[in-house]
This record gives C-alpha cells, sequence and structure tokens, in this order.
C-alpha cells in the first residue's frame, strides 16, 4: 500500500495544480490574506460541521488534531473530491458559478497492530500512530470589473483579476498512554500568488491602460500540537457484561503559535497603448524582481467535547479561534491588524441505526448532521463577513478486497457576507473513499 500511496500522491501534486488553474470559481474575497482558506477538514467530518478538536473513530482520520491518530485500529487510505455552486449578488447583478477540485490525500497508521495483542492475549496500555497528507491550504480566484467614469478622461473600466493558491504537507504523529493521547503535525507550506489590477480606457489610440501587477511564490513550516482525553462512562456496567455498548466522552484540544513564512516576489506596473492593427505600445513604469520579503500567518487554536453511545449516535461542540489580527505580508503590503480575529461555532454528530445488521444496508449507514456560524477575519466597507450553514453527510460502509472500508458523502448549504457589499450563497457537495487495511504491522504465527 506505501507504493500505491507515494505513487498516488504524485498523481495527485500534479491534478492538484492543474487543476487548481482551471476551476472557475470566482470569490471576491479571495483578494485578502492569502486567499479563502481550503477546507481542512476530511468529508466524514464536514458532515459533523467539523467537530474536530475531539472527534476520533477506529477508521477515519482527524488531521487538525493529530492526538486523534493513536485511537486508529486500521491503516487508513483517505481521499476526497468536491462540487461547489456559488451565487454571488451585490444588490444589482447575480452571478452563478460551478467549480470544484481534489481536496486532500491522507495516509494514517497505527505503529503496533492491535490484532497482535489478541493474538498474544496481552493488552497494551499505549499505542502510537503516523500519518502524511498532502492537501490545499488556501486558494485565489476572482475577476471583478466595474464601470467608471472622470471628466477628464471619460469612462474606462476598473478590473481586479487573482489567480493561484497555496498547498501543504503535514507529517503527524501521536502517542496514546491509557486515556491520554498526544499529538504533533509539522508540516510545509508553499505556492503561487497572482494579484492584477488594471484600467481600460474606451479604445482609442490616445489612451494608455494601466496595468499592475504583483506575483510572488510562498513557503514555510506549519505545525500543530493536539491533546485528547477520552473517559469510559459505563465501565462497570462492561465489566459485567461485554456486550454493553461503551458510552463514552472526549476532550480535545489542538493549538500553534503564529509561523513565519518567506516570499520572493516581482512587481509590474506598465502602460499600455492599443494601435490600429493589432499593435500595442508598452511604457514600463515600474519592474522589481525577485524581491524578498516576509509575513506571518496567525496562530490558532481548537477546543471541543463529543459523547459517543456505542455505536449508535455521537455528539459533538467545537469551538475554534485564529488571531489573525496578527498577520502580515510584506508582499501584498498587508500590515498587521488589516485582519480581524476571526472564530468558528460547531455542533455536529452521526446516527447510525444499526452497525451489525445484515438485512438493511441503510442501517449500517453513518447519518451525520451539523450547524455552525463563522466569523471571517476580513472586514470589507467596515462590514464582518460572517458564514452560517448547516451540513449533512452518509458513512456508507463497503467491502473492498475482503476488508470494511467507507465511502463518504458530504453537503453542505451556507450563506456567507449578508451584511457586506457582496453576498455569497453556496451549495458544496463532496465525495471521499477511506481505504482500511487491518494487515499492517501484523506479526505472522505462520509464514
Amino acid at each position: 500500500m506505501i507504493k500505491r500511496f507515494l505513487f498516488a500522491v504524485m498523481l495527485f501534486s500534479t491534478l492538484l495544480g492543474g487543476l487548481a488553474a482551471q476551476q472557475n470559481e470566482n470569490s471576491p474575497y479571495s483578494r485578502y490574506g492569502i486567499g479563502n482558506l481550503a477546507e481542512s477538514n476530511f468529508i466524514h467530518l464536514q458532515g459533523m460541521s467539523g467537530i474536530n478538536a475531539s472527534y476520533a473513530d477506529a477508521y477515519h482520520i482527524n488531521i487538525h488534531n493529530p492526538a486523534t491518530l493513536s485511537y486508529l485500529s486500521s491503516t487508513a487510505f483517505d481521499m476526497g473530491i468536491f462540487a461547489r455552486n456559488t451565487t454571488l449578488k451585490d444588490g444589482k447583478n447575480t452571478n452563478n458559478i460551478w467549480s470544484g477540485n481534489l481536496e486532500y490525500m491522507a495516509l494514517a497508521f497505527p505503529l503496533r497492530n492491535p490484532i497482535n495483542e489478541i493474538y498474544e492475549g496481552v493488552k497494551k496500555n499505549h499505542r502510537f500512530a503516523m500519518s502524511f497528507a498532502l492537501m490545499p491550504h488556501s486558494n485565489v480566484n476572482y475577476n471583478i470589473a466595474s464601470l467608471d467614469s472622470l471628466a477628464t478622461v471619460g469612462r474606462f473600466t476598473r478590473k481586479y483579476v487573482g489567480s493561484g493558491g497555496t498547498y501543504k504537507f503535514l507529517w503527524g504523529n501521536s502517542f496514546k498512554y491509557k486515556d491520554f493521547s498526544i499529538g504533533v503535525n509539522a508540516g510545509y507550506l508553499f505556492g503561487k500568488l497572482t494579484y492584477e489590477n488594471r484600467i481600460i480606457f474606451l479604445p482609442s489610440q490616445f489612451a494608455y491602460d494601466d496595468n499592475f501587477s504583483t506575483n510572488y511564490d510562498i513557503r514555510g513550516w506549519l505545525y500543530n500540537v493536539g491533546v485528547l482525553y477520552g473517559k469510559t462512562l459505563n465501565s462497570k456496567a462492561i465489566d459485567k457484561n461485554k456486550t454493553t455498548p461503551v458510552k463514552k466522552i472526549t476532550l480535545g484540544m489542538y493549538a500553534n503559535s503564529s509561523t513565519s513564512f518567506n516570499t520572493t516576489y516581482t512587481k509590474y506596473n506598465a502602460l499600455i497603448q492599443y494601435l490600429p492593427g493589432n499593435v500595442s505600445v508598452i511604457d514600463t513604469i515600474d519592474y522589481r524582481d525577485s524581491i524578498k520579503g516576509k509575513g506571518r500567518l496567525p496562530g490558532e487554536f481548537g477546543i471541543g467535547m463529543t459523547y459517543y453511545n456505542g455505536e449508535k449516535h455521537a455528539l459533538g461542540v467545537n469551538y475554534t479561534g485564529s488571531f489573525w489580527s496578527k498577520y502580515y505580508n510584506e508582499a501584498s503590503g498587508e500590515k498587521t491588524g488589516s485582519l480581524q480575529n476571526a472564530y468558528k461555532v460547531s455542533l455536529g454528530g452521526y446516527f447510525r441505526p444499526d452497525y451489525k445488521s445484515f438485512s438493511s444496508f441503510f442501517k449500517r449507514v453513518y447519518y451525520r448532521y451539523g450547524v455552525y456560524y463563522s466569523r471571517d477575519p476580513r472586514i470589507v466597507n467596515a462590514a464582518e463577513i460572517n458564514t452560517y450553514g448547516i451540513t449533512f453527510g452518509m458513512g456508507m460502509p463497503v467491502v473492498f478486497q475482503r476488508k470494511v472500508s467507507h465511502a463518504n458523502l458530504g453537503l453542505n448549504f451556507g450563506v456567507r457576507g449578508t451584511n457586506s457589499p457582496i453576498s455569497e450563497k453556496f451549495v458544496k457537495i463532496s465525495f471521499g473513499v477511506t481505504f482500511n487495511d487491518d494487515e499492517w504491522f501484523l506479526k505472522r504465527k505462520y509464514n
């Protein structure tokens, strides 16, 4: 499986770069910061509105809180894609857009196979796990035009275009001892962003269009640390009857401080005059190449609690906060304080009618649900950009190579920026597959 994963990572990297350039999403708010932050919850968590600080199970990867990795009982290879329909409104105009992309790829595995404990007849109090993940971190994609006029120059068009994105590769490790677990993710951030502003005059041999562009590469290191505490609430009942469903609660938290990044950027300003016969005259006003810059990404934390009633249902609450007021970027000219601190509150869970059912497939399915509300770090015309939505999902167990794996479907209905100049209504459809394999690091009794 590891060879397949490495091949898949190479394929994923190639497709991710190509699709990032081709997706036709037009989000004006991606002009700010390093763009719109990509969804970093895997699809099973998206269906529960992202209760990522405390949710852990034996088959799915929670990349947000690395402490949850040591709860895995089998190797998990996870990959997801999405399609999104967005409706933009500015009070006068409406624009409807479809977009889509690959969402993530990850591999996680326990470093000691739990089946060995059954063979040896000894239950260990400690577990280790490791993970690798490749996924988008942010994306910039907008194309905005507005008509304007001045008495001295007449009518003209202001045009703003942005493209590109950032990506991250994460390496996670987790250690669990009895009811406590701790984990750490270390990662590398990289990408390229392009911003262009143009003033376009009506066709005239005397008019010069004004073009100003900034292109920069970004790179830096990322990390976050997580802890998780799990407590079984009905231990005495389980000791009396081993078939009693386990009722437990998990409390989790993850955090990281501000991290620095470096940029190499190019600034270009030119006047362009278009003449008859497809002839153009370019007057370069300013050109600066390979400028070194620095920036800082915000610190972030998440805290949450999840209650589980056997395999029947779970319910969790989650709060995440990020200190975007500390963000700055020399390449884009954004200074500390240009953005505000952001947060998100989520409530979600799942219901599973009967995971042991042989008569009905749909009784074994996870039915996920959730609601959320968040405040965006960006402020436009003194108005906060708030987002709220509702999520649904299905986790469908499937048999692949005589092993039980999972196909996950997620739906996200949301609204962003209702009190801002441009509002976005969106519907996001996500699909992912988690392949599970319980034979890694298995000690064979017979060869």
